[in-house]
């Protein structure tokens, strides 16, 4: 069975990660020295990851009087849960942007409609591995005196990319599954100096991960990249179907919680060196050969794939398809089909459609919710040959319903 995501961490780098646990060493200078590669500009903050470095910027925010308790922060309207629950615990309120599914950018209809007097941020997230035009935020944030937060965790394709001009603070995750995956940490460039001096003043007061912590993290994801080759993976989801329990509610979920990122105590925490060692020799990596492969391979299943599903980002100016989504009618019943034969197909269940605030249900986002519903993801990535994708495509165009009108969700 072909796995959902393909681990995109090598032995080599589980290796390193064990041997810089046990050699530690002085975590401000490797800190300094990540940082210094990343930004020229002296911009870039570490941080444990992005939901920790979100929660961090929202700290600072507050200290300084830049937000207020029920303070709105403006968000395009699909994301992960973790991220809508940070504003929730500090007592701010999330208000979704509706989006446009073509290219996933948030709709400036839909913020006009949302800005109000305490709208203070908006968080554009880019999504798939597609990237947003942000000169229409940004124009809309300007106008309205907010702070543009641009969430690039599924948008880092390992290049000198660093975030847009346009965005006064962007993230990048080097998560579990991420392209760069250093099993954990987040770089934030932050151009408010003020700002971003805050956030290190909060960061300083975190505890500290320890170097055994990430050692059992690369111990945990070393057994993931056992696990999730296609002779043992096939195994797993026979022995789930047998005792009769839910694969998504089984080791299909266990990779993202390689690093768990759900209580405060878990987001407020500093990198351990062996981390920060693991993320200065991942960043300087060239990945290069392995992006064009997968932007390749999901071009190809795009194109076989043809009406039978309609799918999200697909007019995106940039789309290196680090996830391959397409929504369907009847999207339990593809994911079983496909399943059946040999391939992992999921829908999102670590992402949300963001509510809108109580007593502004005019403002749901009701294409985001109905595109959620109905998404799933295909396996599609390096390593696939184009028999698998061909295999997988014939599956998918004969379960799927009929051909979808260009924009399903809205009707």
């Amino acid at each position: 069975m072909w796995a959902r995501v393909k681990l995109k961490i090598g032995w080599l780098d589980l290796a390193y990660t064990l041997y810089s646990a046990l050699r530690g060493g002085n975590r401000e200078r490797l800190s300094e020295a990540l940082e210094k590669y990343w930004s020229s500009k002296g911009e870039a903050l570490v941080c444990f990851s992005v939901r920790g470095g979100f929660d961090l910027l929202l700290q600072a925010m507050l200290a300084e009087g830049r937000l207020k308790e029920g303070d709105e922060v403006m968000f395009s309207a699909l994301n992960v849960k973790q991220m809508v629950r940070a504003v929730e615990r500090l007592n701010l309120v999330p208000v979704p942007v509706d989006l446009d599914l073509d290219d996933m950018s948030p709709s400036m209809d839909a913020a006009e409609r949302a800005v109000n007097s305490r709208s203070k941020l908006f968080v554009v997230a880019h999504l798939f591995g597609a990237r947003v035009d942000l000169r229409p935020s940004y124009e809309f944030s300007q106008k309205h005196d907010i702070l543009l937060i641009e969430d690039c965790a599924q948008a880092y394709d390992g290049s000198i990319n660093r975030g847009s001009e346009f965005a006064d603070i962007a993230m990048f995750s080097f998560g579990p599954i991420k392209t760069k995956t250093c099993l954990g940490g987040a770089i934030l460039s932050v151009k408010d100096v003020a700002l971003r001096e805050k956030m290190r003043e909060i960061l300083a007061t975190y505890n500290i991960q320890s170097n055994l912590d990430h050692a059992k993290r690369a111990i945990v994801f070393a057994a993931l990249k056992i696990v999730t080759t296609r002779p043992m993976f096939w195994l797993l989801d026979r022995a789930f179907r047998l005792k009769g329990r839910s694969f998504d509610e089984g080791l299909s979920n266990a990779v993202r919680d390689v690093a768990k990122q759900k209580t405060p105590k878990q987001l407020r925490r500093q990198c351990s060196a062996a981390l920060l060692r693991l993320m200065l020799r991942r960043l300087k990596q060239d990945v290069s050969q392995e992006l064009e492969d997968r932007t390749r391979l999901g071009r190809k299943l795009k194109s076989l794939i043809g009406p039978h599903g309609f799918l999200p980002a697909a007019k995106s100016s940039y789309h290196d398809y680090w996830v391959f989504p397409a929504i369907v009618e009847n999207p339990q019943a593809t994911i079983s089909a496909l399943r059946k034969a040999g391939f992992d197909a999921c829908d999102l269940p670590r992402s949300e459609a963001i509510k809108p605030p109580q007593g502004r249900e005019d403002l749901k986002a009701v294409v985001a919710e109905a595109a959620l519903a109905k998404l799933i993801v295909l396996p599609c990535y390096s390593g696939m040959p184009n028999k698998a994708l061909e295999d997988e495509a014939g599956v998918f165009n004969k379960v799927a319903a009929d051909p979808l009108i260009p924009n399903p969700v809205s009707n």
